[in-house]
């Protein structure tokens, strides 16, 4: 078996990624012209159908679970759809496939002092220590704690929307229920104010679009981590009661102020948009199927329909991109070292392998294993604080609005496309 060090690796990944940008009319300053370049299947992990994967991404899935992924001057990348194949990728450690942002350092106008920091583009053994820092905030015990309050941010966006529509206005149940909720909690939780609620909503959106609306994603979460470095820097002598005070109390000479932000960009940005998007999503859901809300006022079988829901939808529609270090192989396919490897987690929750009428959402399903979370050491850090999230959020809305349905049709409701974080512009619905 072939095997490059990291280094070498990465020089491989970053000369083919340099052609790229070589191409005639590629604009380093400009993602929409460097997403040009793509054929379109290279983009068909981001695109839907409504509410599910575009048939040629199940037909792909269903027909070879891992695929070569086409890309101009014959980068080599694969499509990872298969729900096994998806999980043995996400698994491997970081000698076999590599996260680290050093993977797209190089001659396409990415420097490394772009890195935004966070887990995602970490690996062992920083990612290990990033990690071990953040981990004890998300886990069941400590989130216990912050229930009542979750509750008591539910009740209040509750209380938001029912004045929205209480003349019998439309409401748009994203921006009155499901942003509040999650910006909320998540703020809350890292210590962060109210005040900044909308810049890093903004921010949170433009960074998952790939449409070329958005400005360059980089530049995006660089500004998000300008906005939270003073906010680090004056919890080191002012600290709150939350993620960052508690980081700085225990962690204070372990962690430099950007380094401490870039990880609460990532806890804020993987607990705003993503939660935002499943409690809008899933209401559409309960919105189109009667079964469905009548499920969420059961409380006996929320739990279990929350999972499916996060099956169903997968909002995150791909993992972060993984960069073999090494040859491997993967549902019998070869993998080279320097290829990069997506995986479709849409599609894998989807494979046809692991059942029948998948492409449903049934409130009456048996839970079974997904991916809308990640897997391995990259799996969410806050997946527990979304399982509350949801479980609060889904049932109070069917018991207090009955009687909502949308007000436009269902044809009519604008999607994000070619957005990682799949999800709607807006829910508008009529309470009563």
């Amino acid at each position: 078996m072939r095997t490059l060090g990291v280094k070498a690796a990465s020089k491989v990944r970053r000369k083919m990624l340099g052609l790229l940008m070589r191409l005639p009319g590629a604009n380093n300053s400009d993602p929409a012209a460097l997403l040009a370049r793509f054929p379109d299947e290279a983009l068909v992990p981001l695109r839907r159908a409504a509410l599910d994967p575009v048939p040629e991404l199940l037909e792909l899935a269903a027909r070879e679970p891992v695929s070569r992924l086409k890309m101009p001057l014959g980068l080599r990348g694969w499509l990872v759809t298969g729900y096994d194949e998806a999980r043995t990728v996400l698994a491997a450690d970081h000698r076999t496939f590599s996260n680290d942002f050093g993977n797209m350092v190089g001659k396409i106008g990415i420097a490394a002092e772009q890195d935004p920091g966070g887990l995602g583009f970490a690996d062992p053994p920083d990612h290990t220590r990033l990690r071990h820092m953040l981990t004890p905030h998300f886990t069941t015990r400590a989130l216990s704690r912050r229930l009542p309050r979750i509750e008591q941010i539910v009740d209040e966006a509750l209380a938001d929307t029912a004045r929205l529509g209480a003349g019998g206005e439309p409401v748009d149940l994203l921006s009155s229920f499901a942003f509040p909720i999650a910006s909320r909690t998540i703020m809350e939780i890292l210590g962060v104010g109210d005040e900044d609620r909308e810049a890093f909503r903004r921010l949170s959106t433009a960074r998952f679009d790939l449409s070329g609306v958005a400005a360059d994603t980089l530049d995006v979460i660089g500004e998000a981590v300008d906005l939270l470095v003073p906010v680090v820097a004056r919890q080191r002598t002012q600290p709150q009661d939350g993620l960052i005070g508690h980081i700085l109390a225990e962690y204070g000479d372990d962690i430099s102020d950007v380094e401490l932000a870039g990880l609460a960009d990532g806890v804020l940005t993987g607990g705003l948009e993503t939660t935002v998007s499943m409690i809008t999503l899933g209401a559409l859901v309960m919105l189109n199927d009667s079964s469905a809300f009548d499920a969420m006022r059961d409380e006996a079988g929320v739990d279990d329909f929350v999972e499916e829901l996060l099956r169903y939808l997968t909002v995150v529609q791909v993992g972060f991109p993984r960069f073999a270090v090494r040859d491997s192989t993967v549902g019998g396919k070869a993998i080279f070292a320097g290829d990069i490897v997506i995986c479709s987690l849409s599609g894998a929750n989807r494979d046809v392998r692991r059942g029948a009428d998948l492409d449903t959402a049934d409130p009456h399903r048996e839970p079974a294993g997904h991916l809308a979370f990640g897997h391995g050491i990259h799996r969410c850090v806050g997946a527990e604080l979304a399982r509350m999230e949801l479980r609060l959020a889904y049932p109070a809305l069917a018991k207090a609005f009955p009687a909502m349905r949308l007000a436009v049709a269902a044809d009519e409701l604008a999607y994000r496309d070619l957005s990682v974080v799949y999800g709607l512009h807006s829910l508008p619905v009529l309470l009563s």
